[in-house]
């Protein structure tokens, strides 16, 4: 028995909307998942995601297992009572973070052997011991397999080597992971822009079977046109009854190209990131608060929202607090960009069920558009 089901309410052409179902509760897709990397979303209360829509949150395995420690995470209850967080948390497997953070890492059949980015300690990660950490000691609802994500541009041979690792580590992930009631185990598919290579690595997980499908190894520098390149034939590759989530995606227009092309979940750290620095997401596109033409601005973000920090607080109190270097600035901006990302795919459920999901394509286009 899987700890998932995922149901579709409504179809849009390649696009579909519905619920993934957890032990936890609903996941309504197309879903965005906010990142809660070291056991919080930064800037934001557990409070304040919820208000802004949030169904699921991600939690990041190689940030936690280094820092306070998985263990450590169990012993304190796991990951939801540590951050006191009662909905879905997916982890990541921390096999994009080994490559692209640590000193030092070196692949090998068995594991991926690293250094810490913080301290320079040795560890060593198997497929192994990253279900172990995710499902055992964080105790996340839905657990990724350890995959070897390699960096752009990639030759294809080059990718063909770590996809096919990745599908063989995703056989020791399955096994690991065994039968859960309560938890679900998903795929990665890799093959870079590869067509071939990404059908190789479809099949491949398809014979052993998982709850869910993500498609991995993009927004990995590639660019704009390159991934949906690869989305108008990568996501048809994988089962229609199962959820498929694009990994580390994105910009508002790259998440709509991608659920038009019939992807389901979505993260980035785009919203609490941009807050930090200033910018903030809105139906014009991302506007920076830096900007001294918003001194005098008494408008709000968005007078039209339900969250606090887009609808009550003028853009020329959000300019002040930015420039003075005010947390406060920060909060809010976080606050303001996760409820704009969660009500961007509110409305994309709702041009999906109402079938005009190529008229809102087409408006968002232009809105971004006319902001650059």
């Amino acid at each position: 028995m899987s700890g998932l089901s995922f149901r579709i309410d409504a179809r849009d052409g390649a696009a579909r909307t519905g619920a993934i179902a957890t032990s936890r509760g609903e996941i309504r897709t197309p879903a965005f998942m906010p990142l809660g990397t070291s056991a919080t979303v930064k800037a934001l209360t557990v409070e304040q995601v919820k208000s802004a829509g949030a169904d699921i949150i991600l939690g990041n395995t190689y940030h936690l297992m280094l820092r306070p420690g998985a263990e450590r995470v169990a012993r304190l209850g796991g990951l939801h009572e540590f951050m006191r967080w009662d909905g879905p948390i997916l982890t990541d497997s921390g096999g994009f973070q080994v490559m692209s953070l640590s000193q030092i890492s070196k692949v090998t059949e068995d594991a991926v052997t690293f250094q810490s980015h913080l301290d320079g300690a040795r560890h060593v990660l198997t497929p192994e011991r990253s279900i172990e950490i995710q499902a055992d000691l964080l105790g996340s609802d839905i657990v990724m397999q350890l995959d070897e994500c390699v960096a752009w541009p990639v030759e294809a041979a080059r990718a063909a080597e770590a996809m096919r690792l990745s599908a063989r580590w995703a056989g020791r992930c399955k096994a690991a992971f065994g039968t859960r009631e309560r938890q679900a185990l998903f795929g990665i598919q890799q093959g870079a822009v590869f067509e071939p290579l990404r059908r190789e690595s479809a099949e491949r997980l398809i014979e052993l079977g998982y709850d869910g499908y993500a498609l991995g190894g993009l927004a990995v520098g590639e660019g704009h046109q390159a991934m949906c390149e690869v989305l108008d034939f990568a996501p048809a590759m994988l089962p229609a009854d199962r959820p498929r989530y694009l990994m580390g995606v994105g910009k508002p227009v790259d998440i709509v190209e991608a659920v038009w092309r019939g992807v389901d979940m979505f993260d980035c750290v785009l919203p609490t990131r941009s807050g930090r620095h200033g910018q903030a997401w809105t139906w014009g596109g991302a506007v920076n608060l830096k900007n001294a033409r918003f001194a005098d601005d008494p408008d709000p973000l968005d007078p039209e929202s339900d969250c606090p920090a887009s609808r009550d607080y003028s853009k020329a109190y959000l300019h002040h607090l930015v420039k003075s270097g005010e947390i406060l600035g920060q909060v809010l901006l976080s606050w303001n960009n996760v409820a704009f990302f969660e009500t961007l795919m509110a409305r994309l459920r709702d041009a999906i069920r109402e079938g005009r999901l190529e008229a809102f394509r087409r408006t968002l286009k232009a809105a971004e558009a006319e902001m650059r």
